[in-house]
């Protein structure tokens, strides 16, 4: 059997036995020592969400958060929401392991309010309105950056909450031709392993990440499961993905780039002791072609062509959709002087979804036109933000941000901002068949927030408070079983952040207050908790590096299922508190042992009602730089 047959085959041989799944990967990685290099060290850290261009982290108006490499290699087999759920202002819902539907919210608005984007493009779900998390693949990625507060004047639809934005590993045009392997195994008899390298020489720059994943998992369900959905077997999953990128740089100031991602898993969930196979196969696909051109001194042109598809087969429901977009764009960024840049950008979105359901309308295209100005003034800075979307099922939706920073001093900001989004219906929401409702409009948010940054020695403080209020909020309706624009919420909030750096030991804090209420009923809205706090430290002995996370996050309110009357019913999910372990030691300067033991006490926990978590679960790492 070929390292490919063991990533590809998962549909038709049953699982491998854990020690020849382990072998298998090793064999994948064995080719790495060909590929030996010194190492290179690490670049400055440059954003590109916060204003559609690239600019250092430390420059940024608005509440942004990036993770780096550093912190995904430190993560063990832990899924990205897993990840992204340890930074503030952030929470998850997780359907029973990492291959099932998961969601992340920021700030508390809903997970369909989320953006994501993958090394720019859009790919979030025309049909059912959020993200494909469960087929994302840790191994592909090079950093996560993360913007908070409504943003669809930088991005259009779905950006009430916030933008995510998945950059994958590329070359690049300073560093010579190196390697990178990762061999892992863990509890619940998981393996992973990822192997890749990068480069640059005679103009071209290139990268190439091949990754897989083999899990026999846990029961995805609890006793209490709704509608008798609990089966008591291990529920697995295998992955594998396919990232990299091409580039081409002829002169200065002029290059030309392909970058494309792909990755699949095959996992299983509980659908009843009648069913004990159940499993659905989930696929991400995003590809783009970005030519980058300084026309002058001061005019630089950015045209791309993007292009994503995910993709859910049921192989219980035999229910399939699919979302293909298209996406076109031409963005001027121009110098203007005295610390002001403009860009003026145009773009086209067409989405082609497809279902099983036979949904009667597949198409919608999306004209739009933005601008975005900042402008340094000394200890003034400023961005601005408008953007007008033609949507082809509504017409015109325009959006806009305004934000200030106020330096004090060298080492303390404070700052206002405003912002308003949307998020349009999703085909499901308007056209699945017996529950159709073309008449919806838009849910619309207005995003108000202040915030106080504190740097210095070593030592950083921060913290936000913000309302984000959201009107023509879709729900359920019982009377017309369809989605009507019935609800109105107003989520408010605090986050806090500390950090200290000192010689060989850090720690970083965070403590996030908030109200998700939503207006008509006056309940608070669903998975969603009041107090999430983070603490995580880390100190060097030499060589040798520990780390410990503390995370607690408080209750949750969720719908249940009564088992006699079957009529949804308003529950509790329980407040619970994880402790998780770290350490690393360098075996020689190319290798190095990771460990990660998380929910060191086993918690018990659920972050959605009938859904298990993994509980105790240990995860050792072989990492090769070459």
């Amino acid at each position: 059997m070929t390292c490919g047959d063991a990533r590809l085959q998962g549909t038709l041989m049953p699982p491998l036995p854990f020690s020849r799944r382990l072998i298998a990967a090793s064999v994948c990685l064995s080719p790495l020592s060909l590929f030996a290099q010194d190492a290179v060290p690490a670049l400055e850290n440059i954003v590109v969400t916060a204003n559609r261009q690239s600019q250092a982290l430390a420059d940024t108006l608005g509440d942004i958060t990036v993770v780096d490499r550093q912190a995904l290699q430190r993560a063990g087999a832990d899924s990205v929401t897993t990840i992204l759920s340890r930074q503030p202002g952030v929470q998850i819902t997780d359907n029973g392991g990492r291959q099932t539907p998961t969601g992340v919210m920021l700030r508390g608005a809903n997970a369909n309010h989320t953006l994501l984007l993958i090394d720019g493009v859009r790919i979030n779900s025309s049909v059912q309105g959020g993200a494909n998390w469960m087929a994302m693949d840790p191994a592909s990625i090079e950093r996560i950056e993360i913007l908070r507060g409504a943003a669809s004047s930088l991005y259009g639809s779905d950006a009430i909450g916030g933008v995510i934005n998945i950059i994958t590993r590329k070359g690049d045009s300073s560093r010579p031709l190196s390697a990178w392997a990762d061999l892992g195994a863990g509890t619940h008899g998981t393996v992973r392993s990822a192997t890749g390298f990068s480069g640059a020489a005679g103009g071209w720059d290139y990268a190439l990440t091949a990754s897989m994943a083999d899990s026999d998992g846990y029961s995805a369900t609890s006793p209490d499961a709704a509608y008798g959905n609990h089966h008591g077997d291990d529920d697995g999953y295998r992955q594998h993905a396919f990232s990299g990128s091409l580039g081409y740089r002829w002169a200065a100031g002029q290059h030309l780039a392909l970058t494309f991602y792909n990755s699949y898993i095959n996992g299983e969930y509980d659908a009843g002791a009648w069913m004990p196979a159940a499993r659905a196969l989930s696929r991400q696909q995003a590809y783009s072609l970005t030519s980058t051109n300084d026309i002058n001194a001061v005019w630089q042109s950015v045209l791309r062509v993007g292009l994503s598809k995910e993709s859910y087969d049921d192989r219980v429901w035999d229910t399939q959709f699919s979302t293909l977009l298209r996406s076109y764009s031409w963005q001027n960024n121009f110098k203007l002087g005295d610390g002001q840049t403009l860009a003026l950008y145009l773009e086209r979105t067409e989405e082609r979804p497809s279902h099983s359901a036979d949904m009667q309308v597949t198409r919608r295209n999306t004209n739009a036109a933005g601008a975005i100005w900042n402008g340094r003034f000394g200890r003034h800075n400023l961005q601005a933000s408008l953007r007008n979307d033609r949507i082809s099922a509504y017409g015109n939706e325009i959006t806009g941000a305004l934000g200030y920073d106020f330096d004090v001093s060298q080492h303390l900001t404070v700052g206002l901002a405003a912002s308003t989004g949307f998020h349009a219906p999703t085909f499901s929401d308007l056209y699945y068949p017996g529950s159709e409702n073309p008449d919806l409009d838009p849910e619309r948010s207005r995003n108000l927030e202040a915030h106080v940054r504190y740097e210095r020695d070593g030592l950083e403080l921060g913290a936000t408070v913000y309302q984000n209020k959201i009107r023509d909020l879709l729900s359920w309706d019982n009377a017309t079983y369809r989605m009507e624009n019935i609800d109105r919420a107003t989520i408010r909030g605090v986050t806090l952040t500390a950090g200290y750096d000192w010689g060989h030991t850090s720690l970083k804090a965070s403590a996030d207050f908030m109200r998700p209420r939503n207006d008509t009923t006056g309940e608070r809205l669903l998975r969603r908790a009041r107090h999430q706090f983070t603490l995580a430290a880390e100190h060097h002995f030499d060589a040798l590096r520990v780390g410990a996370e503390y995370q607690f996050t408080g209750t949750r309110d969720d719908i249940a299922v009564d088992p006699v009357s079957f009529q949804s019913v308003r529950t509790q999910l329980g407040s619970f508190g994880l402790l998780n372990l770290t350490a690393e030691y360098p075996l020689s300067s190319k290798a190095a042992v990771q460990i990660r033991w998380n929910n060191v006490f086993d918690k018990d926990y659920a972050l959605a009602h009938g859904y298990q978590t993994p509980g105790s679960n240990v995860f050792l790492n072989l990492s090769l730089r070459m």
